[in-house]
């Protein structure tokens, strides 16, 4: 018998859940695009994304996914033949560098695998050895959603600075943006990119850039600019239209618009920590299956573990396996192992993710745990018991507790 009836939960990585004040807000006929409520709108975004992002300095949205805006970074900060220091620890630093590559830069990789985060000492020893400040940025990610791995952007911040660089820090926020802390201007981040599928609960289709003016100032020698990609013509511009090189996007700005509020109201301190709980709930689940059994997190080290994602190996083909039958039978969709493959598991059936960003509490986070340990009861998968209830523990401990405030 099938039980998937009601309510599916794509537990994947992004797009995350979309709030219902999200999607009423969405639901209304197209404005007027070029003067009236729109204007103030836009501007009113603008400004709370910088909140969001903790940055004084600019902020650009365009109407792209990820990879607009990595290419966006990119074309207005470099010249073809510059070098730039791509940090890789997983997927998407080194899909960040490939894009560099494609426009004509030189990319120098240090790679610290699918299971660890990045060695600020490495990078520091690196740039101080670079005598002649060949390189001109160094890009990495905050969280890597194939591997779930979180990286200490402070860290490397203060890796760059003690080596006494000019090259900009250039970080990839789109997994971690409104999920994990991040200070902008705090932590000396030069340029910053977001995508609004993930903790900003809008759908996927804006992209952003915030970058600071020394990013700015680089961007007058950039040769690689383009009209559509110039983040120069959108931060003051002379009409409206600028702000997107044509026609907004009206209606995933109405949903933004909401998001915001959201994030907001619940304020910032409030939202890490309620992300950082639910991330602990689900590393108590682990810790239980994992007691006997093959079952862990693709992410030793706690400390260096995604608050947004978290990467389950559970050894070939027991991944896929699970996966298949939570989305037939429980109407719950795990995210796949996203470039997890190894010479004995070429298609990364061992590995399965779940994503827990945005619009989240417990019953969502409590349900899609149990909806697991059926699974693995109905594919007879070898693990330790009260899973569940471990992670249900860790919830209950934060009642009570004082509210988490800016």
């Amino acid at each position: 018998m099938n039980l998937n009836q009601g309510r599916n939960y794509v537990a994947i990585p992004g797009p995350s859940v979309v709030p219902d004040r999200v999607l009423q807000a969405m639901h209304r006929a197209s404005p007027n695009i070029y003067s009236g409520e729109i204007v103030g709108l836009v501007e009113g975004i603008i400004d709370d994304l910088k909140r969001v992002a903790g940055t004084v300095f600019h902020s650009t949205i365009y109407i792209a996914n990820g990879h607009g805006v990595w290419e966006a970074s990119l074309s207005n900060t470099l010249n073809p033949g510059d070098r730039i220091l791509v940090l890789s620890t997983g997927l998407f630093a080194k899909g960040w560098g490939e894009f560099a590559e494609r426009l004509g830069v030189d990319v120098e990789y240090i790679d610290f695998g699918m299971r660890a985060g990045t060695d600020a000492s490495i990078v520091h020893d690196r740039l101080k050895g670079d005598k002649s400040h060949l390189i001109k940025a160094v890009l990495a990610v905050q969280v890597d959603t194939a591997t779930s791995v979180r990286n200490d952007i402070a860290l490397l911040s203060e890796a760059v600075r003690s080596a006494n660089h000019p090259a900009l820090l250039m970080i990839d926020c789109i997994a971690s943006l409104a999920c994990e802390e991040f200070k902008m201007d705090g932590w000396g981040v030069d340029v910053m990119i977001a995508g609004s599928q993930k903790g900003l609960m809008t759908p996927p289709g804006l992209g952003f850039v915030f970058f600071s003016e020394k990013a700015r100032n680089t961007c007058e020698g950039a040769s690689l600019r383009t009209p559509y990609w110039d983040w120069n013509r959108r931060i003051n511009p002379e009409e409206f239209y600028f702000y997107f090189c044509g026609t907004a996007p009206t209606h995933h700005l109405y949903g933004l618009r909401e998001a915001l509020n959201m994030i907001l109201a619940e304020g910032l301190q409030a939202v890490w920590h309620r992300h950082e709980v639910l991330a602990r709930a689900i590393w108590a689940a682990i810790e239980r299956w994992g007691a006997e059994g093959q079952l862990e997190p693709n992410i030793a080290d706690p400390q260096s573990r995604s608050h947004a994602v978290t990467t389950f190996r559970a050894g070939p083909p027991h991944g896929t396996k699970l996966r298949n039958w939570t989305e037939d039978n429980a109407g719950l969709t795990l995210g796949i192992g996203l470039g997890m493959d190894t010479p004995d598991d070429p298609d990364s059936t061992g590995c399965f993710r779940l994503g827990h960003m945005g619009h989240l509490n417990p019953h969502m986070v409590l349900g899609a745990l149990a909806s697991i340990e059926s699974g693995f009861a109905a594919i007879d998968y070898r693990r330790g018991s009260g899973a569940v209830e471990a992670a249900a523990e860790v919830c209950a401990s934060e009642f009570g507790k004082p509210p988490a405030g800016d």
